[in-house]
């Protein structure tokens, strides 16, 4: 295996975590960063070495085909030592003040001894795909904290409101010992199904008075959490953030939560005083125990992990036919087809599955 990681080595530093040039303005050199194998990086990860921690990661986030082998094999390794911690995803509309209940909640959690990674996946610019806001700066207590790890990551247009390898990151972040990770989406009010898919606890940060953009996306959001936590209850605001606590906790008992046995609780806090925070992760912490207790937490992360992997089956297959020259060009007959209208689109998509299909059937079997 020696060999392998090696090679895997040399490939990945190609671009993920490789240092950039040497600043202009100096003429000393910036010495490269030692080319890390697949051992370097278990051990690191193992070891809960921030500064390997953070290269794998940009392994696991890299889109370069040639870092995929090395990824795969490192989550293999490390699997083993995943599952350890309470996941939890937080949502809500954007200024609800989910980075001020995050950094709140962690820096609590992180004084009494947890270990607290936070995985916030940012919108991305449409120019450099990066992130915008940058959540250590607007965690900046909680991100100076021995025991917490901060993730930013871009979204990418992914969605569901979670980064694309936000799972992989969860599992690597849980081999790293960290037992609480919180998972902060973007929030945008489209689907959140995602981040109910792979958390033990779903959380909905609300406001009051967030009017018709927070109605616009109620239902969505009361069918999948666990919970509602109205926040900004201080000073003027309190009074109102108890009655849209009463609006949302009658409005949870008109939809069927996926467990048949919980019933939402719907509470109010404030991220800025503390009130009410630790309230919540009581909730939160007395559920997942329940849960774990009962068998039904592992029946559920197991259900979890089949819905993702046919959901990364689907992605393989799509890039399958966007990659191959020959699934490209049965595509691109099969929507000149609907374009001038001599076969339905159902039809021509079948045509077009049926023949991408023979395609990959052949290249396995040259390959054998």
């Amino acid at each position: 295996m020696t060999n392998s990681s090696d090679k895997f080595g040399l490939s990945v530093d190609k671009a993920a975590g490789a240092m950039p040039p040497a600043s202009v303005a100096s003429n000393k050199p910036i010495a490269k960063r030692r080319v890390l194998t697949l051992d370097d990086y278990e051990h690191g990860v193992v070891r809960a070495d921030r500064a390997v921690l953070g290269r794998a990661l940009s392994l696991i986030e890299s889109v370069n085909p040639e870092h995929e082998p090395l990824a795969r094999e490192l989550l293999a390794r490390v699997l083993k030592k995943t599952g350890g911690s309470i996941r939890v995803g937080i949502t809500g509309v954007p200024g609800a003040g989910k980075s001020t209940f995050i950094e709140r909640l962690g820096v609590t959690l992180a004084d009494r001894g947890h270990k607290v990674a936070v995985l916030a996946v940012d919108p991305s610019s449409n120019i450099s795909g990066g992130s915008i806001l940058g959540d250590r700066t607007r965690m900046a207590r909680l991100s100076a904290h021995p025991n917490a790890f901060i993730r930013p990551s871009p979204s990418s247009g992914a969605l569901g409101g979670v980064a694309r390898k936000t799972r992989e990151s969860m599992l690597l972040c849980e081999a790293a010992g960290f037992d609480v990770v919180l998972i902060e989406t973007v929030g945008v009010g489209q689907s959140e199904t995602q981040v109910a898919e792979m958390s033990d606890f779903f959380l909905a940060i609300m406001i009051a008075g967030a009017g018709d953009e927070l109605q616009g996306i109620k239902r969505g959001i009361l069918e999948l959490v666990d919970m509602i936590a109205v926040n900004k209850a201080d000073g003027d605001n309190e009074r109102r953030a108890k009655l849209a606590a009463s609006e949302y906790a009658a409005a949870v008992r008109l939809f069927q939560h996926r467990d048949p046995n919980w019933s939402v609780p719907v509470t109010t806090c404030s991220a800025v005083s503390g009130v009410g925070v630790v309230e919540i992760w009581d909730r939160i912490r007395q559920r997942v125990d329940t849960l774990r207790s009962s068998g039904r937490l592992a029946e559920l992360r197991r259900t979890q992990d089949l819905r993702w992997m046919h959901a990364l089956l689907e992605e393989h297959l799509h890039r399958r036919l966007t990659e191959s020259p020959e699934a490209r060009a049965i595509l691109a007959e099969a929507e000149h087809e609907v374009q001038n209208a001599s076969v339905p689109p159902v039809v021509a998509a079948e045509r077009a599955a049926e023949a991408v299909l023979r395609e990959i059937a052949i290249r396995l079997q040259a390959s054998k």
